[in-house]
């Protein structure tokens, strides 16, 4: 055998979004782009701040010593300062430079961070559902995926969690607003599983960590805010990107941020830089680096995403779809009218409409539409999507 039998192993379990966004590539080239209603994949189509292209601009042209030369392991000093002081301003956390690392991207992040934390065998709480990319990336480094459900509207099942923790238990992430379901996670969720790892802490003698994936922190409708989990929660990190604040995923970067209360803070930022050096990321991208340090309270217009969350959420509930409208994100989640959500997302693909089945994000019986579309994309798939349904009755 050529390949590693684990790699082979997790090529065939490999991201049903990917799949769907390549089949949506085969399509488009058979019946034309417009004639292909592609909700695959997430890939913000909202177009970057204006203030981004003027510091682009502004840097390429600028002269720098060394502008495209390595940067230090944990990043450049003062982007590393210009994002503790945006988290000490909004959470009241003293942060420093030193708590922050760069990184490539969230998903960049994690796996520096699983790599940092885990010994073969340490467990991990993966929350149902979850992002497709969490359990290859906790066995990256031997490590164990423990499943715990939430509840139907997608909020934290505290009594779930609980009872997945154990004396090999780690840590837990969660992603809020989440993806897939768009759900955020509210200051009492948050505030309850802040209470629940400290009593499991003590009663096992042993830290338990709690990582936050959060790329789409910013991105958030209604009036909603997503609590901090670093001012609720001491041995807290938080895995941050760009991609979606900015239109950057391309770009990958994003960074690690920990929480100067953290057991024995000082070794695992240290922890964190080697990783990052060892594992070929070596530093997050010099260039992006220099820009996001000048753009800390810059975001893309949200407002465009709510509007295109609205125009699907009234489409199918005109259709007969059930769904929790999300709070945030670009992610509907939505029931599918037969109990083999595989089965329906072939259903749909006939009418030309590409989702992803949400047995993938360990959600059975749903489907994800992610909604970073054009508006004319959502408005002609709705004749799709009917006939969908109405041929399950």
């Amino acid at each position: 055998m050529t390949i590693a039998k684990k790699i082979k192993s997790s090529m065939s379990q490999s991201s049903m979004i990917r799949k769907m966004f390549e089949e949506g590539i085969l399509l488009k080239k058979k019946y034309g782009a417009d004639k292909v209603y592609d909700f695959s994949l997430g890939n913000p189509n909202v177009d970057q701040p204006d203030e981004f292209k003027s510091e682009l601009i502004n840097l390429a042209h600028a002269i720098i010593p060394l502008k495209h030369g390595y940067t230090p392991n944990a990043g450049y000093p003062e982007t590393r300062q210009a994002i503790a002081c945006k988290i000490s301003r909004t959470t009241g956390l003293k942060m420093s430079a030193d708590h922050v690392v760069m990184s490539c991207g969230a998903g960049g992040a994690l796996n520096v961070i699983f790599k940092a934390l885990l010994d073969p065998g340490d467990e991990v709480i993966v929350l149902n559902p979850f992002f497709v990319e969490y359990p290859f990336y906790i066995e990256n480094y031997s490590g164990v995926v423990k499943y715990a459900q939430t509840k139907k509207d997608f909020s934290l099942d505290i009594a779930a969690i609980s009872k997945a923790i154990n004396r090999r238990t780690k840590a837990i992430i969660i992603n809020s607003p989440n993806n897939p379901t768009g759900k955020v996670y509210s200051k009492k969720n948050i505030t309850d599983l802040a209470r629940l790892l400290k009593e499991k802490g003590r009663a096992y003698n042993k830290t338990i960590y709690l990582i936050s994936d959060e790329p789409y922190a910013e991105i958030v409708f209604d009036g909603v805010t997503v609590p901090s989990v670093l001012k609720a929660y001491a041995n807290s990190i938080v895995a941050y990107s760009y991609s979606k604040t900015l239109s950057l995923p391309g770009e990958r970067i994003g960074y690690i941020a920990v929480n100067p209360k953290i057991h024995e803070a000082d070794n695992l930022i240290n922890a964190l830089i080697l990783c990052t050096r060892i594992m070929g990321f070596v530093h997050a991208p010099a260039l992006m680096q220099r820009i996001v340090a000048r753009l800390q309270d810059v975001a893309v217009d949200v407002n465009v995403y709510q509007k295109k969350r609205d125009l699907l959420c009234a489409g199918l509930v005109k259709a007969g779809y059930k769904f929790e409208k999300p709070q945030g994100a670009f992610y509907l989640f939505v029931k599918s009218p037969i109990p083999d959500d595989v089965e329906f997302v072939k259903m749909l693909l006939k009418k030309n409409i590409l989702v992803v089945p949400g047995s993938g994000f360990g959600g059975p019986g749903y489907f994800r539409i992610a909604y970073c579309v054009d508006d004319t994309t959502i408005v002609n798939s709705m004749q799709g999507f009917a006939e969908a349904i109405n041929e399950c009755k």
